[in-house]
């Protein structure tokens, strides 16, 4: 897919040291990120999406956005995916996705990313940002894990965890950072993280999530961060229910 016209955006300082990755376009079909190529009309909804976040970025002066959901199986790493690819197509804009999913993280499988690789290493300081990242094109840096932890809540509360979120950012000097959170009511995790966040993405599931399970879910996050909106996952519709497409 080509990028679309515009300026491009000036590299942040740890860009050049990252490998770039190029996914295989066959995966990420299967795995529905749909706007890494424009054959799926989904894509549109996402890059939609991206707008309305963008233009909420810019009203506010925001950078960092979590992205979560009530329980797993909602799809907000499929999401995740798709927004941020949405993003890079935007040749002004650097993003950053941090897979923060610390006990079962999931962006590494669904690109097809295999070295080794720890998200807590970098946030605790002793692995630096461009060693945990690869770079996609000239404007989406991806971090991700490997390995799931246990003690996951325990790192995103401590102290380190601010200088990390601050060496990523100094590293890369991102306009969007985009961070995989894990699901809301099965661990503390998301609710540790949300200090360091601008605003917050709830991904809902269409005939999973419940009503309650979300209106609890957008009433703790509200209670300390911004709500950037809900995003309803997994609708069924047919071909003609599509409108222009």
């Amino acid at each position: 897919r080509q990028a679309r016209q515009g300026q491009a955006a000036p590299p942040g300082p740890g860009w050049a040291e990252l490998p770039s990755f190029e996914p295989d376009a066959q995966l990420m079909a299967k795995h529905r990120i749909v706007t890494f190529a424009d054959a799926d009309p989904a894509h549109s909804t996402f890059d939609m999406m991206r707008t309305k976040i963008l233009r909420a970025l810019r009203q506010n002066g925001w950078t960092s956005i979590g992205i979560t959901s009530p329980t797993s199986g909602c799809g907000k790493t499929t999401a995740c995916l798709n927004i941020a690819f949405s993003l890079a197509h935007q040749p002004d804009i650097r993003t950053v996705l941090v897979d923060l999913d610390l006990r079962r993280p999931a962006i590494a499988g669904l690109v097809g990313l295999t070295r080794p690789q720890s998200m807590a290493s970098v946030l605790q300081g002793t692995r630096p940002p461009a060693e945990n990242f690869v770079r996609y094109g000239e404007t989406l840096a991806i971090g991700t894990n490997t390995t799931g932890l246990r003690a996951s809540s325990e790192i995103l509360l401590s102290p380190a965890t601010t200088q990390g979120v601050a060496a990523i950012k100094a590293a890369f000097q991102p306009d969007v950072i985009l961070y995989d959170l894990p699901p809301m009511l099965q661990s503390d995790d998301a609710m540790a993280f949300l200090p360091h966040l601008d605003c917050v993405l709830l991904v809902a599931a269409a005939e999973k999530s419940r009503l309650d399970e979300v209106d609890k879910c957008e009433q703790e996050l509200s209670e300390q961060t911004q709500v950037l909106g809900v995003v309803l996952n997994k609708c069924r519709y047919g071909a003609e229910d599509y409108g222009y497409y």
